[in-house]
């Protein structure tokens, strides 16, 4: 469970620990710790302990959602930082956009190759029945 933690003015911070970010979007904590490595999570440290805030906890749903979508960290890292609070953010999101698109036609070709790889494989299936009925009879 987060931690809501009273500032010093009105705000209330929620943190989180690694374990609970990982329960919470079921990935390891060395995913997590790898993601702050490469510099996409930046937690603040109590002597060895990692405390994630709630920008951290958006940054890592975004990331996972780039990951399901098969962006690379990169440019999901590309993406994330471009985002401006209290802006329209259309960069942001023609960037998105952009990447969408490029991973569907990626996704396209390969069912497209797969299409091509299933008829070829039931095309030798098929030569091989045919071959085995004709040494068969002879």
């Amino acid at each position: 469970m987060a931690k809501a933690v009273k500032n010093s003015s009105t705000d209330i911070t929620t943190e989180y620990s690694i374990s609970q970010l990982s329960k919470e979007f079921d990935v390891t904590t060395r995913s997590i710790r790898h993601y702050e490595d490469i510099g996409l999570l930046s937690p603040t440290r109590r002597g060895q302990t990692r405390i994630y805030s709630q920008a951290d906890r958006t940054r890592l749903r975004l990331i996972l959602r780039g990951k399901r979508l098969g962006l690379s960290l990169e440019d999901s890292r590309e993406i994330i930082d471009m985002y401006e609070p209290g802006k329209t953010n259309i960069d942001q999101l023609k960037k998105l956009i952009d990447a969408i698109q490029q991973q569907r036609s990626k996704l396209n070709q390969q069912l497209d190759d797969i299409s091509k790889l299933l008829k070829d494989l039931n095309r030798a299936e098929a030569d091989c029945i045919d071959a085995l009925k004709t040494n068969g009879k002879q």
